[in-house]
């Protein structure tokens, strides 16, 4: 994943570059292009498995696949971003980003003007199709476009449409502390496995009662809820790399088609075939998206 913030009051910026696991060592990721610009664009290609590893940008950047499927992570989140989605980054965010398919990645660069409104953290956010054509159209546009004439106009309107998009629940927050994140490893490496808590508990050398408390303080949601999270992300990189559904369900350990069916529809408010390859991943539904609220807040 890219993103980060401008060159301003340091103290967030290195709050955030000191995560746990983001060392403040992580470099800068220069921004190529005219950087007088409001807004700089770039278009780059990964072959599948390609990593980016953990960086950040004085800029936010708006991370955008018009081909493929990406995991983008920062020391307490991972986000599933497909083609029907885009993952806004503040700048200084420290983050890395995994290629799960051939992807064909438009990058925008947005500074603090023209940023202003947007989320203060990362967040999925449904792509429609209008700002699909225009971010193609803008990130074809030369370096040094006029932002007094019409390529300036472009870019407002490209943010105008950024503002209005809604938030996706494609996100998994992930603990602070080594144990629990080894946990969190241990079972995005093996999904197919489904072990009893008080096991993992037992291995960890604490109480069942115990470890659901610390993971519910340190992430917010219960083990049994961030489990079922993370198989929901990893179905969607799936689903949107064109593996069938009843291959997925069997994969990620459901007991049927049917039941990873009901989880799906009932997360995302719409069917898993929706995040086929060349599905339309259909927004989610407001009453689907746990915390909706809109791109402006």
């Amino acid at each position: 994943m890219d993103n980060l913030e401008n060159s301003f009051p340091p103290s967030p910026a290195a709050t955030r570059r000191r995560d746990r696991g983001y060392p403040s060592t992580a470099p800068e990721s220069p921004i190529p292009g005219d950087l007088s610009r409001a807004i700089v664009t770039r278009r780059t290609s990964y072959a599948h498995g390609h990593h980016i590893k953990p960086h950040w940008h004085a800029r936010a950047q708006f991370v955008f696949a018009v081909e493929g499927t990406m995991r983008v992570r920062t020391s307490r989140r991972v986000w599933i971003v497909p083609t029907s989605r885009a993952l806004w980054v503040p700048a200084h965010t420290v983050h890395e980003i995994q290629m799960y398919s051939t992807v064909k990645m438009h990058s925008l660069y947005v500074n603090d003007a023209a940023g202003a409104g947007m989320p203060s953290s990362c967040v999925v956010l449904s792509v429609t199709p209008l700002l699909r054509e225009l971010i193609v159209r803008a990130a074809a546009l030369p370096a040094s476009y006029d932002q007094a004439g019409d390529d300036g106009l472009l870019m407002r309107l490209l943010m105008a449409e950024i503002r209005r998009l809604s938030p996706c629940a494609l996100d998994l927050p992930l603990p602070e502390s080594a144990d629990l994140t080894r946990l969190c490893e241990r079972i995005l490496a093996d999904f197919a496995t489904r072990r009893p808590c008080g096991l993992d508990a037992s291995d960890m050398r604490t109480s069942t009662r115990t470890l659901y408390r610390r993971f519910l303080r340190e992430t917010g949601i219960t083990f049994a809820r961030w489990k079922q999270q993370a198989r929901l992300l990893e179905s969607i990189r799936r689903l949107a790399q064109g593996v069938p559904v009843t291959a997925v369900a069997i994969d990620l350990g459901y007991e049927s088609p049917s039941a990873f069916s009901t989880m799906f529809r009932r997360a995302l408010g719409i069917a898993p075939r929706a995040f086929t390859a060349g599905g339309d991943g259909a927004p989610l539904a407001d009453s689907a998206r746990p915390g909706h609220q809109s791109a402006r807040k």
